[in-house]
Protein backbone atom coordinates (compact mmCIF):
# COMPACT_ATOMS: atom_id res chain seq x y z
CA UNK A 1 0.00 0.00 0.00
CA UNK A 2 1.25 3.72 -0.29
CA UNK A 3 3.41 5.49 2.45
CA UNK A 4 3.49 8.84 1.68
CA UNK A 5 3.33 9.73 5.45
CA UNK A 6 5.94 12.74 6.40
CA UNK A 7 5.72 10.81 9.99
CA UNK A 8 7.87 8.24 8.42
CA UNK A 9 11.35 9.77 8.92
CA UNK A 10 10.27 10.65 12.50
CA UNK A 11 9.60 6.64 13.33
CA UNK A 12 12.30 5.18 11.62
CA UNK A 13 15.16 8.40 12.80
CA UNK A 14 15.26 6.40 16.54
CA UNK A 15 14.18 2.78 17.88
CA UNK A 16 11.21 2.67 18.98
CA UNK A 17 11.49 -0.89 19.98
CA UNK A 18 13.30 0.24 22.86
CA UNK A 19 10.57 2.43 23.95
CA UNK A 20 8.66 -0.74 23.43
CA UNK A 21 10.61 -2.77 25.52
CA UNK A 22 9.91 -0.73 28.88
CA UNK A 23 5.97 -0.82 28.64
CA UNK A 24 5.44 -4.79 27.30
CA UNK A 25 3.41 -5.55 30.91
CA UNK A 26 1.06 -2.63 29.65
CA UNK A 27 0.10 -4.03 26.17
CA UNK A 28 -0.86 -7.41 27.52
CA UNK A 29 -2.78 -5.87 30.15
CA UNK A 30 -4.52 -4.10 27.12
CA UNK A 31 -5.20 -6.41 25.03
CA UNK A 32 -7.14 -8.17 27.91
CA UNK A 33 -9.89 -6.04 28.30
CA UNK A 34 -10.74 -6.90 24.12
CA UNK A 35 -12.52 -9.53 24.29
CA UNK A 36 -10.26 -11.08 21.18
CA UNK A 37 -11.99 -14.85 20.32
CA UNK A 38 -10.23 -17.22 17.94
CA UNK A 39 -10.38 -16.42 14.23
CA UNK A 40 -11.24 -12.64 15.12
CA UNK A 41 -9.56 -10.49 12.14
CA UNK A 42 -7.78 -7.88 13.88
CA UNK A 43 -6.16 -4.86 12.49
CA UNK A 44 -3.25 -3.42 14.99
CA UNK A 45 -2.70 0.46 13.22
CA UNK A 46 0.88 2.06 13.99
CA UNK A 47 1.77 -1.38 15.68
CA UNK A 48 5.21 -0.50 16.06
CA UNK A 49 6.88 -3.93 16.50
CA UNK A 50 3.92 -5.32 18.46
CA UNK A 51 3.39 -4.98 21.79
CA UNK A 52 -0.07 -5.40 21.29
CA UNK A 53 -0.21 -7.25 18.27
CA UNK A 54 1.71 -9.87 19.98
CA UNK A 55 -0.83 -10.68 22.64
CA UNK A 56 -3.74 -9.98 20.35
CA UNK A 57 -2.41 -13.19 18.47
CA UNK A 58 -2.02 -15.33 21.17
CA UNK A 59 -5.43 -15.31 21.74
CA UNK A 60 -6.51 -16.54 18.45
CA UNK A 61 -6.76 -13.24 16.69
CA UNK A 62 -5.70 -13.69 13.15
CA UNK A 63 -4.00 -10.07 12.96
CA UNK A 64 -1.84 -7.92 10.77
CA UNK A 65 0.16 -5.11 12.15
CA UNK A 66 0.54 -2.04 9.50
CA UNK A 67 3.30 0.80 11.15
CA UNK A 68 4.65 3.29 8.60
CA UNK A 69 8.59 2.86 9.56
CA UNK A 70 10.21 0.01 8.02
CA UNK A 71 12.48 -0.71 10.42
CA UNK A 72 10.03 -1.52 12.99
CA UNK A 73 7.46 -3.83 10.61
CA UNK A 74 10.99 -5.56 10.40
CA UNK A 75 11.04 -5.95 13.61
CA UNK A 76 7.64 -7.07 14.15
CA UNK A 77 7.85 -10.06 11.84
CA UNK A 78 10.83 -10.97 13.66
CA UNK A 79 9.14 -11.57 16.75
CA UNK A 80 6.29 -12.71 15.29
CA UNK A 81 8.74 -15.60 13.81
CA UNK A 82 10.50 -15.97 16.98
CA UNK A 83 7.04 -16.71 18.97
CA UNK A 84 5.71 -19.40 16.20
CA UNK A 85 2.65 -17.26 15.54
CA UNK A 86 1.52 -18.14 11.98
CA UNK A 87 -1.40 -15.86 12.57
CA UNK A 88 0.41 -12.77 12.56
CA UNK A 89 2.08 -10.85 10.20
CA UNK A 90 3.51 -7.18 10.02
CA UNK A 91 3.50 -4.55 6.57
CA UNK A 92 4.43 -0.95 5.70
CA UNK A 93 1.57 1.05 4.65
CA UNK A 94 -0.17 4.49 6.14
CA UNK A 95 -2.84 4.96 8.51
CA UNK A 96 -4.25 7.74 6.09
CA UNK A 97 -4.52 5.59 2.92
CA UNK A 98 -5.17 1.72 3.53
CA UNK A 99 -5.77 1.41 -0.18
CA UNK A 100 -4.33 -2.34 0.12
CA UNK A 101 -6.74 -3.37 2.30
CA UNK A 102 -10.42 -3.79 1.18
CA UNK A 103 -13.86 -2.56 2.81
CA UNK A 104 -14.90 -4.51 6.22
CA UNK A 105 -12.43 -6.91 6.34
CA UNK A 106 -11.46 -6.92 10.26
CA UNK A 107 -13.67 -7.45 13.15
CA UNK A 108 -11.96 -5.28 15.25
CA UNK A 109 -9.22 -2.15 14.75
CA UNK A 110 -7.14 -1.77 17.24
CA UNK A 111 -4.50 2.05 17.59
CA UNK A 112 -2.53 2.40 20.56
CA UNK A 113 -0.47 5.57 20.01
CA UNK A 114 -0.03 4.67 16.33
CA UNK A 115 -2.23 6.01 14.25
CA UNK A 116 -2.54 9.15 16.59
CA UNK A 117 0.78 10.80 15.22
CA UNK A 118 -0.44 10.09 11.37
CA UNK A 119 -1.10 13.82 9.80
CA UNK A 120 -4.45 13.75 8.17
CA UNK A 121 -6.78 12.72 11.50
CA UNK A 122 -9.75 12.96 9.29
CA UNK A 123 -8.55 10.39 6.88
CA UNK A 124 -7.48 8.27 9.75
CA UNK A 125 -10.93 8.14 10.68
CA UNK A 126 -12.33 6.98 7.58
CA UNK A 127 -9.87 4.68 6.77
CA UNK A 128 -10.33 2.69 10.23
CA UNK A 129 -14.37 3.02 9.89
CA UNK A 130 -14.27 1.78 5.88
CA UNK A 131 -12.01 -1.55 6.82
CA UNK A 132 -14.29 -2.26 9.94
CA UNK A 133 -17.46 -4.44 9.35
CA UNK A 134 -20.60 -3.49 10.22
CA UNK A 135 -20.76 -4.76 13.83
CA UNK A 136 -17.14 -4.45 14.83
CA UNK A 137 -15.18 -1.87 16.94
CA UNK A 138 -12.33 0.34 16.70
CA UNK A 139 -10.48 1.31 19.79
CA UNK A 140 -7.72 3.66 20.46
CA UNK A 141 -5.17 4.81 22.90
CA UNK A 142 -4.44 8.45 22.71
CA UNK A 143 -2.09 10.66 24.65
CA UNK A 144 -4.16 13.89 26.17
CA UNK A 145 -3.03 17.39 25.55
CA UNK A 146 -2.06 18.84 29.09
CA UNK A 147 -2.10 15.74 30.84
CA UNK A 148 -0.19 16.06 33.52
CA UNK A 149 1.18 12.70 33.28
CA UNK A 150 4.82 11.67 31.78
CA UNK A 151 3.88 11.13 27.39
CA UNK A 152 1.90 14.31 27.55
CA UNK A 153 4.36 16.49 29.33
CA UNK A 154 7.60 14.87 27.06
CA UNK A 155 5.45 15.96 23.78
CA UNK A 156 4.90 19.24 25.55
CA UNK A 157 8.10 20.14 26.71
CA UNK A 158 9.95 18.69 23.74
CA UNK A 159 7.56 20.56 21.46
CA UNK A 160 8.75 23.87 23.19
CA UNK A 161 12.89 22.84 22.57
CA UNK A 162 11.85 21.71 18.98
CA UNK A 163 11.41 24.04 16.08
CA UNK A 164 7.63 25.48 15.14
CA UNK A 165 5.92 23.00 13.30
CA UNK A 166 5.19 22.94 9.49
CA UNK A 167 1.98 25.24 8.59
CA UNK A 168 -0.90 23.12 8.62
CA UNK A 169 0.28 21.08 11.05
CA UNK A 170 -2.21 19.20 13.24
CA UNK A 171 -0.43 18.28 16.84
CA UNK A 172 -1.26 14.24 17.22
CA UNK A 173 -2.43 15.13 20.79
CA UNK A 174 -5.57 16.52 19.80
CA UNK A 175 -6.79 13.55 19.55
CA UNK A 176 -6.69 12.87 22.65
CA UNK A 177 -9.53 15.67 23.05
CA UNK A 178 -12.92 13.92 23.28
CA UNK A 179 -14.80 16.62 21.00
CA UNK A 180 -11.97 16.67 18.12
CA UNK A 181 -12.36 12.68 17.94
CA UNK A 182 -16.24 12.91 17.61
CA UNK A 183 -16.05 15.02 14.64
CA UNK A 184 -13.68 13.01 13.07
CA UNK A 185 -15.19 9.99 13.80
CA UNK A 186 -18.69 11.73 12.82
CA UNK A 187 -17.20 12.86 9.29
CA UNK A 188 -16.60 9.04 8.70
CA UNK A 189 -20.06 8.33 9.52
CA UNK A 190 -20.08 7.43 13.04
CA UNK A 191 -22.85 9.10 15.13
CA UNK A 192 -21.87 10.07 18.71
CA UNK A 193 -23.71 7.59 20.61
CA UNK A 194 -21.41 5.14 19.09
CA UNK A 195 -18.48 6.62 20.42
CA UNK A 196 -17.61 5.82 24.18
CA UNK A 197 -14.51 7.19 26.00
CA UNK A 198 -12.58 6.40 29.36
CA UNK A 199 -9.20 7.31 31.00
CA UNK A 200 -7.23 4.60 31.17
CA UNK A 201 -3.12 3.70 32.87
CA UNK A 202 0.04 2.96 30.76
CA UNK A 203 2.92 2.35 32.69
CA UNK A 204 6.50 2.53 31.56
CA UNK A 205 8.86 0.06 33.76
CA UNK A 206 12.55 -0.45 33.37
CA UNK A 207 15.32 -2.15 36.52
CA UNK A 208 17.07 0.95 36.54
CA UNK A 209 17.22 4.61 37.57
CA UNK A 210 14.45 7.21 35.82
CA UNK A 211 17.58 9.17 34.13
CA UNK A 212 17.85 5.51 32.58
CA UNK A 213 14.44 5.70 31.13
CA UNK A 214 15.09 9.19 30.11
CA UNK A 215 18.10 7.68 28.39
CA UNK A 216 15.84 5.52 26.62
CA UNK A 217 13.77 8.55 25.55
CA UNK A 218 16.62 10.57 24.65
CA UNK A 219 18.17 7.91 22.32
CA UNK A 220 15.26 5.99 20.69
CA UNK A 221 11.92 8.21 20.65
CA UNK A 222 11.54 10.72 17.63
CA UNK A 223 10.22 13.41 19.35
CA UNK A 224 13.11 13.36 22.06
CA UNK A 225 15.45 13.28 19.75
CA UNK A 226 14.45 15.82 17.43
CA UNK A 227 14.05 17.85 20.64
CA UNK A 228 17.72 17.41 21.99
CA UNK A 229 19.03 18.01 18.19
CA UNK A 230 17.49 20.99 18.32
CA UNK A 231 18.67 22.22 21.46
CA UNK A 232 22.25 21.38 21.09
CA UNK A 233 22.52 23.96 18.02
CA UNK A 234 21.37 26.47 20.06
CA UNK A 235 23.09 25.43 23.38
CA UNK A 236 20.27 24.29 25.43
CA UNK A 237 20.30 20.92 25.37
CA UNK A 238 21.26 21.06 29.39
CA UNK A 239 18.40 22.71 29.85
CA UNK A 240 16.10 20.81 28.05
CA UNK A 241 18.22 17.25 30.26
CA UNK A 242 17.21 18.81 33.45
CA UNK A 243 13.52 19.46 32.86
CA UNK A 244 12.69 16.06 31.36
CA UNK A 245 15.30 14.19 34.41
CA UNK A 246 13.12 16.25 36.94
CA UNK A 247 9.68 15.25 35.46
CA UNK A 248 11.07 11.67 34.49
CA UNK A 249 12.31 11.52 38.59
CA UNK A 250 9.11 13.46 39.73
CA UNK A 251 6.67 11.02 38.28
CA UNK A 252 8.45 7.17 39.21
CA UNK A 253 6.35 5.44 41.87
CA UNK A 254 8.70 2.82 42.03
CA UNK A 255 10.46 1.95 45.62
CA UNK A 256 12.53 -0.73 45.00
CA UNK A 257 15.71 1.57 42.97
CA UNK A 258 13.66 1.07 39.72
CA UNK A 259 11.44 2.70 37.35
CA UNK A 260 7.54 2.55 36.87
CA UNK A 261 6.14 5.72 35.55
CA UNK A 262 2.40 5.64 34.73
CA UNK A 263 0.77 7.93 31.54
CA UNK A 264 -2.89 8.36 31.25
CA UNK A 265 -4.30 8.24 27.75
CA UNK A 266 -7.96 8.25 26.36
CA UNK A 267 -9.27 4.94 25.46
CA UNK A 268 -11.89 5.58 22.81
CA UNK A 269 -14.46 2.91 21.29
CA UNK A 270 -15.85 3.27 18.51
CA UNK A 271 -18.64 0.41 17.52
CA UNK A 272 -19.27 0.22 13.73
CA UNK A 273 -23.10 -0.16 13.05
Amino acid sequence: MPVTNPNRALWEKGDFTRIAETMRDSGEAFVETLGIRPGMAVLDLGCGDGTTALPAARRGGEVLGVDIAANLVAAGNARARAAGLSNLAFEQGDACDLGGIEDGRFDLVVSLFGAMFAPRPHDVAREMVRVTRPGGRIVMGNWIPGDPTLVAQILKVSAAFAPPPPAGFISPVTWGEEAQVRERFAAAGIPPADIAFARAEWVFRIPGPPSALLDIFRNFYGPTMNAYAAAAKDGREDALHAELLALFEAQNRATDGGTEIPATFLKVTVQRR
